[in-house]
Parts: structure tokens; sequence; C-alpha cells
């Protein structure tokens, strides 16, 4: 067998199951390990919460595609928006840089502007990191943050394992800009965009500067959302992961789906494929019974869509249906770094 078969998240379970084995590992001042956006323990006063993402020449992105400003700004955004997945407040942060011999120190010196400036938002510190030689370039950025903790109180986290049968399924601002921003970076222009600069700016923005939603994690967090993911995989592929680890099914309506009018303005047929599949838009995908989301929907400066519901049914399956009911078929589920 090698790590293809297994693919990406059977991998993760495979070392999850293997970690909760050894005695050695466990901790009672640990609230989540393994399976969520970020790991969290009990810390005087808070939950401490600590994520880490990395990104590699070639898989997550391509040279000259967007700047290295806009490279440090995507590698520290990724991981605010585990942080703000959970309902919390990043802290601080260390960068790993993996550096062939010949990358210009200038190139080195605009990442971490990007970087800094992304942490200045928040704000995140720059704490550490390390560095080595690579073959290839690659970037590691973990970050801590906390959740806020009152004494006596239950443990108070957004995650994926709180959904419940019941639920409706809702999605913050907009999917599928990142995927459609990533389309006209890498040649896919249609024709159109000449006479539209403000949708293409806006769709490669999306892609190579996103927003981590902080304020609104916290936000549904007070409104009495329990289960949350960041959309970093695919809007089906991340509901997936929210059904897995809450041992329930979902259906999403596809015509419910909100896509932003660039999208469909520039990749018309393409838009909705790109909404359910694409990722990186690090919305926060969420699921509460309906007042509460109602709730969220009148607390929140963002829009707030409502896409679906949670039912009975095997654990991890999503059922899509068009506006009139019939099932929808969908080509490509999610990302997965083995089964491209």
């Amino acid at each position: 067998m090698i790590v293809r078969d297994l693919g990406e998240f059977g991998l993760i379970q495979r070392l999850a199951d293997r970690i909760a084995r050894d005695e050695r590992q466990r901790n009672a001042r640990l609230v989540l390990g393994i399976g969520d956006d970020a790991a969290a323990w009990r810390a005087d006063g808070d939950i401490e919460l600590l994520t880490t993402d990395t990104m590699v020449q070639d898989v997550h992105f391509r040279a000259g595609v967007g700047t290295w400003r806009d490279l440090g700004w995507k590698a520290m955004a990724v991981n605010v928006s585990d942080i703000a997945a959970m309902g919390g407040a990043p802290r601080y942060a260390v960068v790993t840089l993996g550096l062939p011999a010949r990358t210009p120190v200038s190139a080195i010196d605009e990442l971490y502007e990007g970087m800094l400036e992304m942490a200045d938002r928040y704000p995140v510190v720059i704490v550490g990191g390390d560095i080595v030689a690579a073959p290839v370039f690659f970037v590691t950025v973990a970050v801590t943050g906390a959740a806020s903790q009152p004494e006596g109180r239950p443990v108070r986290l957004l995650t994926r394992s709180a959904a419940a049968v019941g639920d409706v399924v809702a999605v913050t601002g907009y999917v599928g800009s990142s995927a459609g921003g990533m389309r006209l970076l890498h040649g896919g222009v249609p024709a159109r965009a000449a006479s539209s600069p403000d949708s293409v700016a806006y769709l490669t923005r999306a892609h190579l500067r996103p927003e981590p939603r902080v304020a609104e994690g916290q936000a549904l967090l007070q409104c009495g959302v329990r289960a949350a993911i960041d959309v970093s995989d695919g809007l089906v592929g991340d509901l997936r992961h929210i059904c897995e680890m809450s041992r329930v099914a979902a259906r999403m309506r596809t015509d419910l789906v909100p896509v932003h009018p660039a999208l469909g303005q520039l990749l018309g047929d393409e838009a909705l494929s790109l909404a359910l599949s694409g990722g990186e838009d690090y919305e926060l995908l969420f699921t509460a019974p309906s007042y509460v989301v109602e709730r969220a929907r009148r607390t929140l400066s963002c829009p707030v869509t409502v896409i679906g519901d949670i039912v009975e049914g095997a654990a991890g399956m999503v059922t899509l249906l068009d506006a009139d009911g019939t099932v929808a078929a969908i080509n490509r589920p999610g990302w997965d770094h083995f089964r491209p």
C-alpha cells in the first residue's frame, strides 16, 4: 500500500488512530486533537489553539503567479482562518522556510512583508521559526490562538463534530471566487474579461489575498453556533468533513449556493462547479438550528446564506439537489493532496 491508496484524509485518520493508541499521548488538558481545524487545550482562563499549514511551490502555487508579497499574505491567512473556524482569536506565529540556495533575498523580504501585513490585521505576532535548505521553495506557518473559557463553564468552541440532525447548513460570503481567480491567473481568461476589469480584480484578489473570517467566527460562537469549518477544500468536501466528524448526513441545494456576480459574469457555466468544489475561499461553513442561523444572519456584517440541512444517513454523505429536488451530480467533491 502506498500513500495514494489511502488518500490525504485516510492517512490523517491512520496517524490519528496510531497516536490515540499511545498512552503517552494522553493529556487531561487536551480538548481537541487531530481531526479539526486546530488543536485545543485548556490553559489558565482560556482554551489555547494551535494550527499549522504548508504551502509548497508547484503544489499550492506556481512561481510568477502573484507576487511574493501575495504569497506571504496567503501563507499567514490560511492559518489565521483555521483559528477563525474554531471561534478563536489568533495570537502568535512561527514560520519555517524551505529555500533553494538560489532564492533571491529580495523575494524573502517581500514574502515577510506580506505576512506582516496580514498579521497586523488581527493582530498576530511572529515570534520565531526555522530555515532549511530544500529542493523547492516551501513555507510553513504555525499560529496559536485562544478562545475565552469562563471558569466553571462548559468548553465553547466551533468544531466539526457538533452538527445535529435538524440543523440547517449555512455559509458566509460567497464561494467559488478563489477558484475563479486561480482560473484567470493560470491562463483561463475569457474574452469578456477585457471589458470587466473590476470583476477580474475581485476574483484574482480572492485567490491571492483571502480574508479570514475572524470576527465572524467569534460572532457565530456568541450567537450559539457550535459546528463550523472554513472552506479550504471545497464546499462539498468541507461539508462532508463536518458530516463525517458529526456522524450525520447532509442535503445541499445547488441553486442556493452563493456565487458572486463577478464569477457568474466571467466564468458563467463553470461558476457553480467552482463554487461547489473549488476551495480556498476561507469562508465559514456552519450548521445550527434555524433560529440560531437567523440570529447570526442579523448579527454578522457579511452575507449569510442557508444552503441545506443536516439529516439522518450514512456519516459523511452529502446529497446535492437541484431547485426542483432532483439529485445533482458533482465531478470533483473536493481537494485531496494525494487524489487530485
